[in-house]
């Protein structure tokens, strides 16, 4: 009789144990743990990164000066030929009128690692000045394994070392479906794989190395978050997007600390030490590093170029900025108008600093710098895009209609690119993983909310009933998707050359603005319902 008791017991152990799987259909990818289940998505995304990659590229057979390829290209002839010294000097080798070097030195770096590959396999791609305009075949196929590598090596370990710290500190995730659901989320973000892959840049790196630091800071490895961090930021200067949030969460992290003084101190030689390795070569004197720094900030282009879903954009339909106003006077103006509007996000990671809010900041630091800040490309809505796609299982809605309105506002460029079949094609597959049977239409998470707490979801119901309201999301779709049809089949007025894209430039601004409103509340009320003990478990 005892045998059948334990028998008994121990089958009801096991029923609870498989409870959830017969009716999960990703257990089988995800029963032997997140890294075999991440392998196999990985190889999945870089398939579809491959493919990609078999389509056009920014400014293909389109000279005098082609495109980001042919940047890319020549910043690998250029680092590669001429010493450090002269990487980003105007001279008679080194023409900056014809794509110079405006990224910081790691990118200079990353471009002379490249330029060493290319330059075994195909000397001819990389020679100095006969090299311009260069697209053999090889030369393209070794540029898109320069990419490939560098995602595999940088942006995919990243996600994984971020999905495992999220993964130990249950924000949420229930079943091992939600796992790998979160993966694909980041690793099939249509938006990076088409601008890095399609238009060809190398996003990956900037962005992988925000990933580690992410998720250094919230495994407490705080000096380590600073190091990835610096390094993202000597990358690609737009990582500046991200500064206030780190700022405030480090800060406010340190300042609960029993030596906040020595904290504070750790972190700031830490970003010392890891400026002057990156930049060493351009700290011996004084011209050099104000020739880079003037790289850095190009002013002189204006406060934007083509149609970005931004403010200044945006609002130029109604205000002529650059003609009404100096180029000073605007960078006061944008300056000013990105620091008001990402000041409270930094302010409530000082004031509460938590791990969930810390990601909420990313995403609303970098909307800030997104829709206000200076020379803002439509490639630059990557960024909000990433924390974004880090809160997946926390905001299941929101990235499906932002992911939405992002690649809307890049079409033009992508259609420009000759990407309209790739474009399709990843919107698709996005589609079809959002609604994956244990995806946010899916049992888990359509029936469960990731944030349980009933005060916070009131106290944003106001705006959340705006932004998520079904005629208004209804409406907003019918039009992209008309605006699509029209985009591809007719042509503009005369008289208005690019009504289209300030259309679609207005519509998406709408959105983004929206949902600034949204997720800036949504920070705010966390802190309000986070206990001492809480904060304590999150901060010691």
């Amino acid at each position: 009789m005892k045998k059948k008791g334990e028998i008994k017991k121990v089958k009801k152990v096991k029923d609870k144990v498989n409870d959830g799987q017969d009716d999960d259909p990703w257990w089988w990818l995800v029963q032997e743990g997140i890294r075999p289940s991440f392998l196999c998505i990985s190889l999945f995304a870089l398939l579809v990164r491959v493919a990609v990659g078999l389509h056009p590229y920014s400014g293909a057979r389109t000279p005098p000066k082609f495109g980001d390829y042919e940047a890319q290209r020549h910043w690998m002839e250029i680092t590669l030929n001429l010493p450090p010294k002269d990487w980003y000097r105007n001279s008679s080798v080194n023409d900056l009128s014809y794509w110079g070097l405006d990224y910081p030195p790691l990118t200079a770096y990353q471009s002379y690692v490249h330029g060493v590959f290319l330059k075994t396999f195909d000397p001819d791609s990389v020679a100095l000045f006969t090299s311009r305009g260069y697209e053999s075949y090889l030369g393209k196929l070794l540029m898109r394994w320069t990419v490939l590598s560098s995602d595999v090596l940088i942006f995919f370990p990243a996600v994984l070392y971020f999905v495992l710290v999220y993964r130990s500190m249950r924000f949420g995730m229930g079943q091992n479906s939600d796992v790998a659901w979160h993966i694909a989320m980041i690793l099939l973000n249509p938006c990076l794989i088409l601008i890095d892959h399609g238009h060809f840049q190398y996003n990956c790196i900037s962005l992988g190395l925000t990933i580690a630091a992410i998720a250094a800071a919230l495994s407490q490895k705080d000096l380590v978050a600073s190091v990835l961090y610096c390094l993202a930021l000597n990358h690609k200067q737009m990582s500046a997007y991200f500064a206030p949030a780190f700022f405030g969460y480090l800060l406010g992290k340190c300042l609960r600390k029993k030596n906040p003084l020595l904290e504070v101190t750790k972190l700031g030689l830490m970003v010392i030490g890891t400026f002057a390795v990156v930049w060493w070569p351009y700290l011996q004197s004084k011209d050099a590093a104000l020739a880079v720094l003037s790289r850095l900030a190009p002013f002189e282009r204006g406060i934007y170029e083509d149609y970005v879903a931004n403010f200044w954009c945006t609002s130029s339909v109604l205000v002529k900025w650059k003609k009404l106003y100096s180029t000073q006077s605007l960078r006061i103006f944008s300056l000013a108008a990105t620091l008001i509007t990402c000041l409270p996000s930094m302010v409530q990671q000082i004031l509460a600093p938590s791990s969930k809010g810390f990601l909420y900041a990313l995403l609303n630091t970098s909307f800030s710098f997104y829709l206000f800040s200076f020379q803002v490309h439509e490639k630059s809505i990557l960024l909000p895009l990433l924390p974004l796609t880090l809160l997946a299982l926390e905001e299941s809605r929101s990235i499906l209609w932002l992911t939405h309105f992002a690649m809307f506002s890049m079409f033009p460029l992508l259609h420009r690119d000759k990407l309209v079949l790739a474009y399709m094609a990843l919107y698709a597959l996005f589609i079809l993983v959002y609604f994956a049977p244990c995806g946010p239409s899916g049992r888990c998470h359509g029936t469960k909310t990731l944030d349980n707490t009933q005060k916070t979801k009131r106290s944003v119901d106001f705006i959340t009933s705006i932004t998520f309201h079904p005629l208004l999301m209804g409406f907003l779709g019918l039009c992209s998707l008309i605006l699509h049809v029209i985009y591809l089949t007719m042509h503009p007025p005369n008289k208005y050359p690019f009504l289209f894209e300030a259309v679609i430039m207005l519509i998406c601004f709408s959105q983004f603005v929206l949902f600034t409103f949204y997720f800036n509340s949504k920070q705010w009320m966390l802190s309000k319902h986070l206990t001492s003990k809480d904060k304590q478990k999150k901060l010691i």
